[in-house]
């Protein structure tokens, strides 16, 4: 057990750097996350908790760490910081509650996972953007009002690539897609002939990967960031994604789900300014729809 008595104000993570210096930082934060750090004989698990000379610190190190509900199958914490989270989604999954499904979220899996892992209570997580329940891929989310407020700031400079399986040939292999973009009922996005007081411009780069069976894999980049955007573009270009009956694509045999995948996402940290660079390659299910040769 190692124990001190605080001389000066400070915050709690930057006082324990500076006592034991010798130990890793890593090691730190798990002292907080497993409720290790005591401060007063009071456990402890936020690293900015204020301190007051006379205070007393005693590190308890934990038998075990607390037992944590693992999150549902396809839902993967590909990276976490004290500003982030990186997640993969499945198909399937809403990203966010809706009227209709307030609990199987991905937010509100995370969150819990959050708090039980942590023992905050208290732990949040803010929305930057979303999936829809059928696409799957990697998101975002901000573990501050700060950073969430940062990375919506800079959301229009951040790069988001998709692959997606579409039905038929597409006679340019490599183009943009420009139009603008309406809502005649909630959750239900189509083409605007022109644009309008209530229409949005959406722009989408697309490149062939390649081509078989009736289909094309496509590269997709995001200029614009729209609702259903891909879906709908590529479904008034002549090409909706497979899987995709709202837009007028047919479902596949061999799967059940929109063929559509947020494969790559790089952005600006919030707190560091650092570049974030994250890959996710296209799921199994999705590849055999277009076999390679």
């Amino acid at each position: 057990m190692l124990s001190s008595t605080v001389t000066a104000s400070a915050a709690l993570l930057d006082h324990l750097f500076c006592l034991w210096p010798e130990v890793k930082r890593t090691k730190m934060r798990q002292w907080l996350r497993f409720g290790a750090v005591h401060v007063n004989d009071r456990p402890v698990t936020r690293h900015d908790h204020p301190l007051q000379p006379g205070d007393v610190i005693t590190i308890r190190p934990r038998k075990a760490p607390p037992q944590v509900a693992p999150l549902p199958a396809g839902l993967h914490l590909l990276h976490e910081d004290e500003s982030i989270l990186v997640i993969l989604k499945p198909a399937g999954l809403l990203t966010v509650a809706t009227d209709t499904e307030r609990q199987r979220t991905a937010f509100r899996f995370l969150t819990d996972h959050l708090r039980e892992r942590t023992g905050d209570a208290r732990a949040r997580l803010w929305i930057v953007h979303r999936l829809d329940r059928d696409t799957s891929g990697l998101i975002v989310l901000a573990r501050t009002e700060e950073a969430k407020l940062a990375l919506q700031e800079s959301w229009d400079l951040a790069e988001k690539q998709y692959q997606a399986v579409v039905e038929g040939a597409l006679e340019q292999k490599q183009g943009t897609l420009r139009g603008h973009l309406d809502e005649s009922q909630p959750h239900r996005v189509y083409a605007a002939a022109r644009p309008g007081p209530s229409t949005r411009e959406a722009i989408t780069h697309y490149r062939v990967v390649r081509e078989g069976y009736g289909r094309s894999l496509l590269d997709i980049t995001l200029e614009t960031g729209r609702r259903h955007q891909i879906r709908v573009q590529l479904a008034a270009a002549g090409h909706p994604i497979v899987g995709d009956v709202t837009y007028g694509g047919k479902p596949a045999s061999s799967t059940r789900r929109l063929a559509l995948h947020a494969t790559a996402l790089r952005f600006q940290h919030p707190a560091t300014g650092r570049e974030m660079s994250f890959q996710s390659p296209l799921p199994e299910d999705l590849a055999r729809l277009v076999p390679g040769r």
